[in-house]
């Protein structure tokens, strides 16, 4: 079966199965960051040794399905410049770029933080079972699969332990020890880590011409997360969003106890909507950001902050509430995120902000 797979690979990129690695020297897929992993996918890619599956794993916004997508591109792309470089330019990439190619199955919860159930493992398992529609290979990108449950991810194995020479997976997860260990151990694992800061503000100024306060601000906000740091380059509104909830977390600690239960009130009739609630997850994620900031400088950490342009009101709430109140604030957050989806918002919420510290002028 594996010889099938590369027989298939090598006669579509017309090389032979014995490449030396200095063939990978200066090619690129410009992406930002993980050289490392790209030159290996390549490597997989010339000398006709790919897998059947690989799992992308790393925080979110650091890159893993920009990678996973530019590696469908180059097995499919019907005219590499190169040796495991996709052309990006025909309708094969553009359609995998914007995941809509007939040959590129989706697997995915319905919403973040939502459950991917065996179900939807099912119905991908028949289409993987189809011939590909244009003659290359049939994709499955399972996105976010930490979110699969034990029966989802107990039904992908029947895909994994007998493969289809024309099926390669690719899935995503925030941390390979979030998913079963029988799925992980047969697949290729790519841990993809954040750039440093640095880099990355380099990168920004180079490739999205930000002056370089700007660059260092969105770098140190996305934590070295290029995919992260690149939305938040191309997209102001994001960067308007941040700003009216990190001023909405600012607020709050001059607020009574009555204006903050009416406050939450206002925010959940806002989020109500299932489809809103990711809104909320982003604005919670933005309080924790600021939150660990005030904890980190209480404690006289020399760690780089996130929100630099706050440096002012961090340090003022660091001096006000101290190392032990800013903890209480960080792990009330983070229990907040882990009932999200499953708790009354309500609830969540009023107990959230009653934890506030009251701060008057």
């Amino acid at each position: 079966m594996e010889g099938r797979l590369e027989g298939r690979l090598e006669g579509r990129l017309g090389l032979s199965n014995r490449v030396p690695s200095a063939t990978m020297a200066g090619m690129s897929w410009d992406l930002m960051g993980h050289d490392w992993a790209v030159e290996m996918l390549q490597q997989h890619l010339v000398s006709g040794s790919l897998r059947h599956a690989y799992l992308f794993s790393g925080p979110r916004g650091v890159g893993r399905r920009s990678l996973a997508l530019r590696f469908a591109q180059a097995i499919n792309c019907p005219q590499p410049t190169a040796p495991g470089i996709p052309c990006g330019e025909c309708r094969v990439c553009h359609q995998i770029e914007n995941m809509q190619h007939a040959d590129l199955n989706i697997l995915q919860s319905e919403r973040e933080g939502d459950t991917l159930k065996v179900e939807q493992v099912r119905e991908l398992q028949h289409m993987l079972s189809l011939a590909p529609y244009e003659g290359g290979y049939r994709i499955a990108l399972l996105l976010r699969f930490e979110e699969a449950n034990d029966s989802a991810q107990n039904a992908l194995l029947k895909t994994l332990e007998e493969p289809n020479p024309r099926v390669i997976l690719l899935a995503t997860a925030d941390d390979s020890e979030n998913l079963l260990p029988t799925i992980t151990s047969r697949c290729e694992l790519l841990r993809l880590r954040p750039m440093a800061l640095e880099a990355l503000a380099l990168e920004l100024q180079s490739r999205r011409q930000l002056d370089p306060e700007r660059a260092q601000l969105i770098a140190h906000i996305a934590a070295g997360r290029p995919g992260y740091a690149l939305r938040l380059a191309e997209d102001e509104s994001l960067m308007a969003a941040r700003s009216a909830y990190l001023e909405d977390c600012l607020k709050l600690t001059g607020f009574s106890r009555l204006e903050r239960l009416v406050f939450a009130e206002s925010l959940v009739k806002s989020r109500e909507r299932a489809e809103a609630k990711g809104e909320l997850r982003v604005e919670l994620t933005y309080w924790l950001s600021f939150w660990r900031d005030v904890l980190l400088t209480s404690l006289g950490e020399a760690a780089p902050l996130a929100n630099l342009d706050y440096r002012r009101e961090i340090q003022r709430l660091a001096d006000l509430t101290g190392s032990r109140k800013a903890a209480q604030i960080v792990g009330a957050l983070e229990h907040s995120f882990a009932r999200l989806n499953n708790a009354n918002l309500q609830v969540m919420l009023d107990n959230l902000l009653l934890q506030w510290p009251l701060i008057r002028d």
